[in-house]
């Protein structure tokens, strides 16, 4: 799964690097970005431009009733999204980018969880694949995404079973299209990132904690 992810840009980096139009939004550095925050995704629209949203991490179907078990999965699985209930439609047509700098998983070592930042060796943005829903809450609509996830390659298999999905820069327009709804298709736009770009190495445990930020 991916549950933990650093984004501390600049923005002004991330908005060069996704083609996001100039619209002025902002997002300071966080090092320990956590589910049920509201975080900044990249969509597209039937034009092509792309934007800033933030929205909800933990994806909520339109349809779903409010209750006190209402789902909010933040991950889906990439090889079963295009045919689960919760999922199908913002596969086909609701599919979005999820800017980050890094992203942590953990391995256990001698019987503890250790956390590791997994990131491009070049350094350059992460495009996390993603999902979006608009769900009609009480107070009216409420965009939430979820984050898809595939089989590690040989990098992260040494720390972790799964891996977000990562969309490389010449994917971008056609994984943000919404007019591309080819099952076929969209499944060859995802899969593991090449190891050999990557990097990995151990961090504090204290990210372990969503309360704490910063660099440290």
């Amino acid at each position: 799964m991916c549950g933990r992810y650093a984004l501390y840009g600049p923005i002004s980096r991330h908005r060069d690097h996704f083609g996001v139009q100039d619209d002025g939004f902002d997002f300071g550095p966080r090092y320990n970005l956590a589910p049920s925050q509201a975080l900044p995704i990249v969509r597209s629209d039937q034009a092509g431009n792309r934007t800033f949203l933030l929205a909800l991490w933990g994806l909520i179907p339109a349809g779903s009733k409010v209750t006190g078990t209402l789902l909010k999965p933040i991950n889906a699985k990439a090889e079963t999204a295009a045919i689960k209930p919760m999922f199908r439609r913002a596969f086909r047509s609701s599919r979005v980018l999820v800017p980050a700098d890094a992203f942590y998983e953990w391995k256990t070592v001698a019987g503890q969880k250790q956390p590791y930042l997994i990131r491009m060796k070049d350094e350059q943005p992460v495009a996390m694949g993603g999902l979006l829903e608009y769900w009609q809450g009480p107070a009216g609509d409420v965009a939430t995404f979820a984050i898809l996830t595939t089989s590690p390659n040989a990098l992260v298999a040494e720390i972790h079973n799964r891996m977000p999905i990562i969309i490389p820069v010449e994917n971008y327009a056609e994984w943000l299209d919404p007019a591309v709804t080819d099952i076929n298709r969209l499944h060859t736009l995802i899969g593991p990132y090449p190891e050999q770009l990557m990097e990995a190495y151990p961090v504090s445990k204290k990210v372990n904690n969503a309360a704490n930020e910063g660099v440290e």
